[in-house]
């Protein structure tokens, strides 16, 4: 199992400067390799993630000379894994087709695992040197690689290490536990315990349309103009309260899926269709706010690390709507109703308990 370790970084300018170079010709390479692949893709032919690596060393010292002053990763490794696993997946269907990078969004480049060092808290990158990190790697094993990456104006090494063990292997089988997952409560565990969502979101709403309305006002705003000092210096304090409200719900459903899957060997969770709960403009905020996705990422990878498992059931799966005790299903229950009475045993259920018990019980059994 390949595991990721996440540091910031504290680099002086001189290092900075290099890593936005970096991620620059990362980001050129991507996009020069995107443009080739679909030149030949209309023509009807086939170009490997190789060739057009091979394409682009054949011109880069002539064309292109500005990519030596960075590490030869940048541009290798943004065709080889980035393009190629973006390809991959459009054939996949799992993504649409390949789009261009812009400059400024998710920022990144990769090295491989003979060109850079650790030792401490300090990682040797090519042609820079060493750079402070935040932390030591925590994790045991070999190291086949790393990122670099900017959230707003903080760099972040992720290195990849590949773990020979699973890093717990305490969660039982018969320690069960079922996860409704809501917009008012992030989740309901079966066991009654409610955890609320951070709402990272609502709490800085009014602030994120402050600094949106000042940005809107800035020379630079209007497409074309020149961006001036100040609407830099907003755009940097926007940037950074994404950023907060980022690390806001990643720390909640970190610290949440960790207890889980520590706690528990099997979990019953509920297939949501999160694009459809978008489409509706008055919860679309809401749920984008509980980061559903990234839950169930989580939950499922911590689980496999843990000897656990993680149960999904189909979204038509009704949760909400069968009675935990005797199995009564209710044809139509509104969102609106949170407490219902069941016609036939007469058990009052809460909406959410009872929908997690229903999937803990449905983990049991398909398990």
């Amino acid at each position: 199992m390949i595991r990721a370790h996440k540091i910031r970084l504290y680099p002086n300018d001189k290092q900075a400067t290099y890593f936005a170079k970096a991620c620059g010709t990362a980001r050129f390479a991507y996009n020069w390799a995107l443009n080739e692949w679909k030149l030949a893709h209309e023509a009807g032919e086939n170009v490997s993630e190789a060739e057009l690596r091979k394409r682009l060393n054949a011109v880069k010292h002539a064309e292109y000379p500005w990519m030596s002053e960075v590490t030869k990763c940048a541009p290798q490794l943004a065709i080889k894994n980035g393009l190629h696993n973006a390809i991959r997946n459009y054939y996949a269907k799992r993504a649409g087709f390949p789009k261009f990078r812009k400059k400024g969004v998710r920022d990144s480049f990769s090295l491989s695992n003979e060109q850079f060092a650790l030792e401490g808290q300090a990682i040797r990158i090519p042609l820079l040197g060493w750079v402070r990190m935040a932390e030591a790697l925590r994790f045991d094993g070999k190291i086949v690689g790393a990122a670099i990456s900017r959230r707003a104006d903080h760099w972040f090494v992720a290195v990849q290490v590949e773990v020979a063990e699973p890093m717990s292997a305490h969660a039982r089988e018969n320690q069960a536990s079922g996860v409704d997952l809501g917009i008012r409560a992030l989740a309901t565990l079966s066991d009654g315990t409610v955890i609320p969502g951070a709402k990272a979101g609502r709490a800085c709403e009014k602030k994120l349309r402050r600094l949106n309305q000042e940005l809107s006002r800035r020379q630079g705003a209007k497409k074309g103009e020149e961006k001036s000092k100040n609407f830099r210096k907003t755009q940097k304090k926007l940037n950074r309260l994404y950023a907060r409200m980022a690390n806001v719900r990643s720390d909640q459903t970190h610290k949440l899926t960790s207890m889980l899957t520590q706690n528990y060997g099997l979990i019953g969770i509920e297939d949501l269709n999160v694009r459809g709960m978008m489409s509706n403009h008055r919860l679309a905020r809401s749920v984008a706010d509980m980061s559903f996705f990234e839950f169930r990422r989580q939950l499922e990878y911590k689980a496999a690390a843990a000897n656990g498992r993680v149960i999904v059931a189909d979204q038509w799966f009704p949760s909400s709507k069968m009675c935990h005790i005797c199995g009564t299903k209710v044809e139509d229950l509104d969102l609106s109703v949170r407490e219902w009475v069941c016609g036939q045993c007469g058990a009052r259920h809460d909406r959410d308990l009872n929908a997690s018990i229903n999937l803990r019980n449905y983990a049991i059994q398909s398990a």
